[in-house]
Parts: C-alpha cells; sequence; structure tokens
C-alpha cells in the first residue's frame, strides 16, 4: 500500500510563504485533480504532478479534471475549498492530487481515500462542506 494520509504537500506550504498560489476569485490559478492507483508513492514530498501510477481508464484524461476553489474567511479562518468533481466512466483509485497548472505543476495536497474506490458509470469526488473546521484546505 502506497497511500498512508492526507497530506497537504510541502510544495504548497513554501510556496504560500512565496506567494505563488493564487485561490482569489476573478484572477485565480488553475487547479487540477489527478486520481492514482494504490502503486502510486504520493505523500507531503510530492512536490509537482506526476503521470506514475495515475489512474487509466476509458472516460478518464491523463492530468485530471479541472477544479473550480472557493476561497472563505470564517472565525479567523481561511479556507479553500472546491466543488465537487466527476468523470462519466468506470475508474478505481485509491486517491488522488490535486495540483497547480503551469511551471512544473507544484502539487497542493495529496488525498487518500483510504481503500480503493471503484465506480461503474460514474467516479465522483465529493469534498467536504466549505466551513472553517472541514474545508479541504483551512489556515489558521
Amino acid at each position: 500500500m502506497a497511500f498512508t494520509g492526507n497530506y497537504t504537500c510541502n510544495s504548497f506550504r513554501s510556496g504560500l510563504i512565496a506567494g505563488s498560489f493564487n485561490f482569489a476569485v476573478g484572477t485565480p490559478d488553475t487547479y487540477k485533480i489527478a486520481l492514482y492507483t494504490n502503486d502510486a508513492t504520493l505523500n507531503e514530498t510530492t512536490a509537482s504532478y506526476t503521470a506514475s501510477n495515475e489512474v487509466v481508464a476509458s472516460g478518464y484524461t491523463a492530468g485530471g479534471i479541472l477544479l473550480t476553489p472557493a476561497v472563505n474567511i470564517v472565525n479567523n479562518v481561511s479556507f479553500v475549498t472546491f466543488a465537487n468533481v466527476s468523470w462519466s466512466a468506470a475508474i478505481t483509485a485509491r486517491g488522488a492530487l490535486i495540483y497547480k497548472v503551469g511551471g512544473s505543476n507544484p502539487a497542493v495536497c495529496v488525498l487518500d481515500f483510504g481503500v480503493d474506490k471503484t465506480s461503474t458509470t460514474t467516479f465522483t469526488v465529493t469534498f467536504p462542506p466549505a466551513s472553517p473546521t472541514e474545508a479541504i484546505i483551512r489556515i489558521a
């Protein structure tokens, strides 16, 4: 088993300090989510998007699918969430990588689904609610 948990990638942490990531409404950077098999080795040291052990399926395009970010601040917590995404395909995936498109395609975070997830018609990634305690990215 290569996935061992959910991680905020070091490339994202250092990129935030350097001002390399923009989720702001109006002029956000472009972000994608790519799906991976359990053979993928993704963790906090994952620096950028990789095609190694990415899902291969009819209806799935290498590199994944575009994400739509939403930024909020509630109770002094800034958070980013994304709209749910889906692929019309039979897919088995163990996890995913969110990354910024462009430059070196720097990694934002790794999502471990816990077990292989399989769909026969539509594969959907459902993000947690947009709240300061549940959003996928939170900065307090």
